[in-house]
């Protein structure tokens, strides 16, 4: 590789060697690290192959002019899926077939949310099930439940990737939550009349 960056190097190292250096190896080695990352998520959110490679080009391209400005309070991957997620939701958003898929609704009356779904409750939902409930879910809720419990990210760095306060975060998953056990019993009750 260079005397710069080795592959053995933390992502934060190599960001730092590039911004240093500006030496087009540090960057092949994040492009290889997040490449299939960046291009997974970009398919779970726009739902289109061809999008989906399109976005992760551009995408790495906002990652390689921006590198620089990259300024280590969060995780490199952190600073990676912000980027992604953000870049998916303007498309989104362009595409309008889906509005404002992720809009604030803390100001407004909040919905009949119920008792707390335990996080026990979610991972009971069998996974021939789950996969019905997230395909009926709205976007932005499907995508906050996939941060937390798909990819494990902690509500400090969901917070961060969305620019939103943990307070909000915390509202979000909840309400998910209530929405994805309402969507289940009803796909349970279809699956039972069946």
């Amino acid at each position: 590789m260079s005397k710069n960056c080795t592959e053995k190097m933390n992502d934060e190292k190599i960001a730092l060697a590039f911004a240093r250096s500006k030496a087009n190896p540090c960057f092949a080695i994040l492009y290889k690290r997040y490449a299939s990352k960046v291009f997974a998520k970009c398919i779970s959110m726009l739902k289109d192959e061809a999008k989906a490679g399109d976005a992760t080009q551009e995408i790495f391209m906002k990652i390689f002019m921006n590198l620089s400005k990259f300024n280590h309070k969060s995780k490199f991957s952190t600073w990676v899926y912000s980027i992604t997620y953000n870049y998916c939701i303007d498309a989104l958003r362009k595409d309008q077939r889906h509005g404002s898929i992720f809009s604030d609704d803390l100001e407004k009356a909040p919905d009949e949310v119920g008792d707390d779904v335990s996080d026990a409750e979610m991972a009971e939902i069998k996974v021939g099930v789950l996969k019905q409930v997230m395909r009926q879910m709205p976007a932005g809720d499907r995508a906050i439940l996939r941060m937390k419990y798909q990819e494990g990210m902690a509500i400090k760095e969901i917070a961060a990737a969305l620019g939103k306060t943990e307070s909000a975060i915390k509202m979000k998953i909840k309400r998910a939550k209530a929405k994805a056990q309402k969507i289940r019993r009803l796909v349970e009750k279809q699956r039972e009349n069946v």
